[in-house]
């Protein structure tokens, strides 16, 4: 995907990759960098309860059991839903993915005013959602398969076919380096921070282009 930018502003990025690929810890050193992160999973989260319109269509996929009493998000009542319908589960999609990204153009527009460099979009599923066709450039987080199940096994508790059928719900790592501007490489052999470096200092030159 070739950078798509407009002078009159810093770039929206993205940053992407499969379970396991520590794309959170690589987006901790860019905002050591100064660059402001925004989580999409943790919005889409939020969303979910406190956008009118989210919960309406939600309601009116799943029926008033999809909120709990005292308004929290009924999060097993529709899983096991839509794990056995995808079709309810692509109009679920469709009815949060359009609020995130609403919701992280207005969060870029403020950073921006506050003298942001660029700023990055964080989402485990970029790129199943196409959500990245709506940002300026796409940065990949990699790691060899085996390191991705350990780390995910280490850090959730659960078993290798557990990660393995997680990994099933994504794409092929392969698919998404396919469109990314930039790749790094978290393998525990290459240095992430000079990787890092190197694509914020890239960045930053195709903004002041």
């Amino acid at each position: 995907m070739a950078i798509q930018k407009n002078n009159s502003e810093p770039l929206r990025v993205g940053i992407t990759g499969g379970i396991g690929s520590g794309k959170t810890t690589v987006c901790r050193i860019f905002e050591a960098l100064g660059v402001p992160v925004y989580d999409a999973d943790y919005w889409a989260k939020w969303l979910i309860v406190h956008d009118p319109g989210v919960r309406e269509a939600i309601v009116g996929l799943f029926g008033p059991g999809a909120y709990l009493p005292d308004g929290s998000y009924n999060r097993p009542f529709v899983a096991a839903i839509v794990f056995e319908n995808l079709e309810k589960l692509a109009k679920l999609n469709a009815a949060v993915h359009p609020a995130v990204e609403r919701h992280s153009r207005d969060w870029h527009a403020q950073q921006v005013r506050t003298g942001a460099p660029y700023t990055l979009k964080e989402a485990a599923l970029m790129v199943e959602s196409g959500s990245h066709r709506f940002l300026d450039a796409l940065i990949v987080v990699t790691a060899p398969e085996e390191i991705r199940i350990r780390r995910v096994m280490e850090r959730d508790g659960i078993s290798e076919e557990a990660v393995r059928a997680r990994l099933r719900n994504q794409l092929p790592e392969a698919e998404k380096t396919a469109l990314a501007d930039y790749v790094i490489v978290n393998d525990g052999r290459h240095l992430l921070i000079p990787q890092v470096w190197a694509v914020h200092r890239k960045l930053i030159a195709a903004r002041d282009f």
